[in-house]
């Protein structure tokens, strides 16, 4: 088992759930709320021709996860610098996410705004990448010195964007961060981080109160209201800063190699979208739709499809990798297996006709075996009822 907890860790992992039950109500109630008066505030999405939905759609999801969030983690956590640092941060892209979701500000502002809420946490939190383990096999482990705050940087705006750029179907980006944030709460209580663990359960709540409007069910066809930038950005910046406080302790208790595939299914569309990019000389910001998920859709895969297979994708590669760190796999290993799932990415959606073929494929082949399957079952249904008799027969 990944996680063991000891009754310390108990009594944690129950006070951890109640604020987490406590976050999903009060983010719910917070959604319910904002969603009439969306349009006064101008925080509407309008429908385009990269955008799916029908109509007009309220984008306060992430005004109300933060609205939750960051009142409950000062109320919970113990109040220190980094978590200081975090609200500071948080507010900054939570105003910075509005603007944007009501002007539609040019990427260059948003990146400007994405490394200065890093630079917030590097510099008045002291919560930066200053080690990065024995990545590549020369010596025990590898101080960055001088390069930890660019790398924080660089590593804080990836995520951001990372989970951004995933943000294009109901119910993804917010089950993408829920998994994650799954996988930090048990290492955080794995190695007895009690405070990364309490607020990755509360985010999953307050994340949880929000999908109950956004996800696509039976009883609702359609989402009442989306992330918008600002909750994407927002849910990136947490989940950097979650990854930060569990891997850059003293004692290093969790390797640093693991946390990229805590959230990898962003990450390496995120990177192979940009090389493609580049490659085409295009600009890495380029809106198209050449995703991951859009590449599914084109497929046929439904939207509960689609969900299924990267939020199932990042459950894989991230558990495994966790129960590799457990085998005390060297870590260059890591870097190498990481490397390999961005070129076999990178290679896959190169040519984007033949990526959607070949999803296609398995979509085909998936609703061939579930047709065979209900025509079996249906035979072997008729061919188990008795005969009925015609009524002269039984004279």
């Amino acid at each position: 088992m990944w996680v063991t907890l000891t009754s310390g860790s108990q009594v944690a992992g129950a006070r951890a759930l109640t604020f987490g039950v406590l976050a999903f109500l009060v983010s719910a109630m917070i959604v319910a709320l904002l969603i009439p008066v969306a349009p006064r505030l101008g925080l509407i999405d309008h429908p385009d021709r990269r955008k799916i939905h029908s109509g007009p759609t309220p984008a306060i999801g992430g005004l109300a996860i933060a609205l939750c969030i960051l009142p409950l983690a000062m109320f919970t956590l113990p109040i220190d610098r980094p978590l200081l640092a975090l609200v500071a941060a948080g507010v900054l892209l939570i105003s910075e996410g509005v603007l944007d979701d009501i002007y539609d500000l040019r990427w260059k502002y948003r990146l400007c705004a994405h490394a200065a809420a890093a630079l917030v946490l590097v510099y008045f939190g002291g919560v930066k990448v200053d080690y990065i383990g024995a990545a590549f096999g020369i010596w025990h482990y590898h101080q960055l010195g001088l390069l930890a705050m660019p790398f924080t940087v660089l590593a804080t705006t990836g995520l951001i964007n990372a989970l951004n750029m995933i943000d294009g179907v109901d119910g993804l980006a917010g089950s993408v961060a829920v998994a994650t944030l799954a996988m930090l709460a048990c290492a955080g209580f794995y190695v007895g981080n009690a405070e990364v663990a309490t607020l990755a359960i509360m985010l999953i709540g307050a994340v949880a109160g929000f999908l109950a409007f956004n996800m696509r069910t039976p009883w609702n066809r359609s989402a009442k209201t989306f992330l918008g930038n600002a909750g994407s950005e927002f849910l990136g910046l947490v989940i950097a800063w979650c990854c930060f406080r569990l891997t850059q302790t003293n004692s290093h208790p969790v390797t640093p190699v693991l946390a990229p595939f805590l959230f990898a299914v962003p990450v390496l569309d995120c990177l192979a979208l940009v090389a493609h990019r580049l490659r085409r000389g295009r600009s890495p910001f380029a809106a198209d739709r050449d995703h991951l998920h859009h590449l599914l859709m084109d497929a046929g895969f439904p939207i509960a499809g689609v969900i299924a297979v990267i939020v199932g994708a990042s459950l894989i590669i991230g558990l495994t990798a966790a129960l590799a760190s457990l085998w005390r796999l060297p870590e260059p290993y890591f870097i190498v297996a990481f490397i390999g799932l961005l070129a076999a990415h990178f290679a896959f959606t190169n040519n984007r006709a033949r990526a959607v073929a070949s999803l296609a494929s398995f979509v085909m082949l998936f609703r061939a075996s579930d047709r065979d399957y209900r025509e079996q079952s249906w035979t072997s249904a008729v061919a188990k009822e008795p005969v009925a008799k015609p009524p002269h027969a039984a004279e």
